[in-house]
């Protein structure tokens, strides 16, 4: 079953408390979506490192119930 928008916002802000989480349904199909990250948490790392933060809060869910997602996050 695939996540919704709002499983996957409580998953990124429990492990970023301080970010701010917009979610775009790419196709309207509730498996492929853009999802923007803001968080304090980012300043002064690198893109990667941001993109490892968001994964790892995810918990394993990206590839199996999170099907699709491209991923944004910026430095607050």
């Amino acid at each position: 079953m695939p996540m919704t928008p709002d499983a996957i916002t409580k998953m990124i802000e429990s492990a970023l408390p301080d970010a701010v989480v917009e979610i775009t349904d790419l196709r309207g199909d509730g498996d492929h979506y853009h999802v923007t990250v803001t968080s304090p948490d980012f300043v002064g790392k690198s893109r990667i490192e941001q993109h490892k933060l968001v994964y790892a809060a995810l918990q394993g869910k990206m590839g199996g119930d999170l099907h699709a997602m491209s991923l944004t996050t910026k430095a607050a």
